[in-house]
């Protein structure tokens, strides 16, 4: 579906905010401006292009560091003042090296909850073990008995899972599954199967 640039209201300079977020996780990663412009560029190549304010010039994210931003949906809000991008990113977006530029918390009650990314951060935790060891990991455990210990792991925690569902237990439900869901995501780790993968075959099966 394309985009009608007509529809949008740019300001007396010509530009639109612009909020990016993670297509997997739906983390706001960065805000930037875009004029219509960059906004051509971004569909036309599907890498996303900004205008720079300080520079007054048009620049494609990524074209210096490599972390280029891949365009997945496009969309604008109800006042057509606000364009939402969603995009996979190429490494860090932050010019600190950080993986989004918002990562400084002002504020955050003990009960925020993570949403479904916590599934993409515990993904990465793993991988993260599995390329830098840490002393008493359960996790780098599961990965130096290998692949036969892991499948142990998922199926007993597929069983409990069945258990639970039969005792009709909301609270021993949550914690087996969550168990599962754990070990599974271990297997895939070990096996080098990016989590990505499932989310994008989930998204092909519901678009069915």
């Amino acid at each position: 579906m394309g985009i009608n640039l007509d529809e949008l209201k740019f300001d007396e300079n010509g530009l639109i905010p612009a909020v990016i977020q993670d297509v997997y996780t739906k983390e706001v990663l960065m805000l930037a401006y875009m004029n219509k412009e960059s906004i051509e560029l971004t569909i036309k190549t599907g890498k996303v292009n900004f205008y720079s304010r300080s520079r007054k010039t048009l620049w494609l994210k990524g074209e210096t560091s490599g972390n280029y931003l891949n365009l997945k949906r496009l969309e604008y809000d109800c006042d057509a003042d606000a364009l939402l991008v969603e995009v996979i990113p190429e490494g860090p977006v932050c010019h600190t090296g950080n993986k989004s530029c918002f990562y400084r918390t002002m504020y955050k009650s003990e009960d925020a909850p993570e949403g479904v990314g916590i599934i993409k951060k515990l993904s990465e935790r793993i991988a993260d073990r599995k390329k830098h060891p840490v002393d008493g990991s359960y996790t780098n455990y599961l990965l130096d008995k290998g692949i036969d210990k892991i499948l142990k792991k998922v199926g007993e925690e597929c069983a409990e899972t069945i258990i639970a569902a039969k005792n009709n237990s909301p609270e021993e439900i949550t914690y087996e599954v969550s168990d599962l869901v754990y070990h599974l995501l271990v297997m895939l780790a070990e096996r080098g199967v990016d989590v990505n993968r499932i989310y994008d075959e989930l998204a092909r099966r519901y678009k069915k």
